[in-house]
């Protein structure tokens, strides 16, 4: 089963507090999506440190119900 984009702002907004997180669905079929989340959490870790942060958000959720996430990470 496809996760919403919805299901996907809220449980990186719940671990990340205070985040600004853009859902867009690349495909249409809610699997695949693109992901641009803004979060002050983000301050001076690597790119590699933020994207971990937002796929531990995820859970296990990522390579299941969320096949794909491009990602794109932003200090705030």
């Amino acid at each position: 089963m496809a996760m919403a984009a919805s299901e996907i702002e809220t449980a990186i907004v719940a671990a990340l507090p205070g985040a600004v997180v853009e859902i867009t669905d690349l495909a249409g079929d809610g699997d695949h999506y693109a992901a641009r989340v803004t979060a002050a959490q983000f301050a001076g870790l690597s790119r590699v440190k933020q994207h971990q942060l937002v796929y531990n958000a995820l859970g296990g959720r990522m390579g299941g119900a969320l096949h794909a996430l491009q990602l794109t990470t932003i200090s705030a």
